[in-house]
């Protein structure tokens, strides 16, 4: 009976998360200038591409759970590790003024000091 509800409820939106993982991961990796994953020192934005729109139909068609999870380690990597690096070298990591990481809305956040 754990199985059952397990198969009917969880397993399904596991399926959908990874799905949308994928596609967000996908349109993020398509949006992208090529020379900014150059500049990175990242792979090219074919191989991303290509490899995370293979992720996006195998979880939309086939449901091959390793496979599905294969996909899911190549978004999860993209999202981590090359999604930043090319936020930096294209300037969108950086806030605007020359601000620290650590400046909120009104100015610098000092921890209560």
């Amino acid at each position: 009976m754990l199985m059952q509800g397990f198969n009917n409820g969880v397993l399904p939106l596991l399926g959908y998360a990874m799905l949308a993982l994928a596609v967000v991961a996908f349109v993020f990796a398509v949006t992208a200038r090529e020379d900014a994953y150059r500049a990175a020192e990242k792979q090219t934005k074919t191989f991303w591409s290509v490899l995370l729109g293979v992720a996006v139909l195998v979880d939309f068609f086939l449901g091959m759970l390793f496979l599905q999870i294969a996909g899911l380690v190549a978004s999860i990597v993209f999202m981590v590790d090359v999604r930043p690096a090319l936020k930096q070298v294209s300037g969108g990591g950086r806030r605007r003024g020359g601000g620290s990481s650590s400046d909120g809305p009104y100015g610098p956040y000092n921890g209560g000091r």
